[in-house]
Parts: structure tokens; C-alpha cells; sequence
């Protein structure tokens, strides 16, 4: 069995293809860490992370152990097998330009954003903005109000907590260890997260 580590720095996106059966591991070092993350089969790109299939299928707004991330052919893509965590988000979108100078002024607008890291992690694989879908965001606390209304507030992570995913068939995973600092959901302060690939041939 093989192990392969990475430390993602904070703001910094990454990605990697995991094959069938093997398991990813994101572990927030830190503490308070939002990880937008996507999903697509490695071998047709086309079929790639649906949040509507999988909310429809479970039931329910948030990701823990159990959850099927599904695509948008209702195939499954990959399994939460563990989470230390409680609950993820996979409603609130990911971070942008556009988003940040609309919510928080245009003085933001140099500053990075998940969407540009998915960008340039997508490329090496062919894929462009017109392939970005809504994703999941691990560790991300995004409540629904009574009125319907969504908050993103302080996370209910803390430092070492992970969450355990098993491909259930080759995808290709993006990751933007989110950079966003204009709203609590890295608690203003963006931290290294670690990615762990196990389980693959020796």
C-alpha cells in the first residue's frame, strides 16, 4: 500500500487523480479551515460533481459520514467514510472576483479567490470555467435560517479534525484551500490543510 502526503499552504490550490478504492484524507491543521473542493471521472470529465443529485438522494443540506457525492449522471463518485467533523457545506458556492466586490466592496477585487484556484488546478486537466459546478466545501459552517436565508459564520472545525473519502470509481479531484478573508469562514485567517491519498497499489 502506498501513501502519498501533501501540505497544501494556505490559499493555495491543489488536485490530484485517485483511483478506485483509494481513500483521500483532508485534514484541517489549523483549525477553522474552509476546503472548496470539486469532483469529476477521470475518464469523462463531462460527468462531474452534482450538489442538487446528492442532496436529493440523502435527503438532506449537509456532508458527513455516509454521504454519496454523486454527478450529474447520478453515478457515484466518491463516499465520506469518516468525519470528525460533523457537517460540510456544499450550498454556499465557492469565493470569486465577482462575489467578493459584490458582497464586500470593490477594494477586494485584487485579492484571490477559490474560483482563479480552481482555474489554474483545472487546466492541467483540461477543464475551464465553463466546467466549475457548485462544490462542496469542507469544514465550511453555512446554516440556513427560517426565512431561507443562508449565513456563513464561524466554522465548527478545529486543529486535526478530517474527513475520510473513498473513490468509488478514478476521479480527478481540485482543491482550493479557500483564501477568502472578508467573511468568518476561515476565521479571517486562511491555514494550511493536509491531503493524504492511501489505500493504491504498491
Amino acid at each position: 500500500m502506498t501513501t502519498r502526503t501533501t501540505v497544501v499552504p494556505a490559499r493555495a490550490p491543489w488536485s490530484a487523480v485517485v483511483h478506485a478504492g483509494e481513500q483521500l484524507t483532508v485534514t484541517d491543521l489549523g483549525g477553522n479551515q474552509a476546503v472548496d473542493f470539486l469532483v469529476y471521472d477521470a475518464h469523462d470529465t463531462a460527468v462531474r460533481y452534482s450538489a442538487p443529485d446528492t442532496l436529493q438522494a440523502q435527503g438532506g443540506i449537509f456532508l458527513t459520514t455516509g454521504s454519496v457525492l454523486l454527478s450529474n449522471e447520478h453515478t457515484p463518485l466518491m463516499t465520506v467514510v469518516e468525519d470528525t467533523c460533523g457537517r460540510h457545506d456544499t450550498i454556499g458556492g465557492a469565493c470569486s472576483k465577482e462575489s467578493n466586490t459584490l458582497r464586500y466592496g470593490h477594494h477586494t477585487w485584487s485579492q484571490h479567490a477559490c474560483v482563479e484556484n480552481f482555474l489554474a488546478e483545472g487546466a492541467r486537466y483540461g477543464l475551464g470555467k465553463r466546467d466549475l459546478v457548485g462544490n462542496v466545501n469542507w469544514y465550511m459552517n453555512v446554516p440556513v435560517e427560517p426565512d431561507g436565508t443562508l449565513g456563513i459564520v464561524d466554522g465548527i472545525s478545529a486543529p486535526g479534525l478530517r474527513v475520510v473519502l473513498r473513490a468509488e470509481t478514478d476521479v480527478i479531484v481540485l482543491v482550493s484551500n479557500c483564501p477568502q478573508i472578508n467573511n468568518p469562514c476561515n476565521g479571517f485567517d486562511p491555514t494550511p490543510v493536509e491531503m493524504t491519498i492511501s489505500g493504491g497499489r504498491a
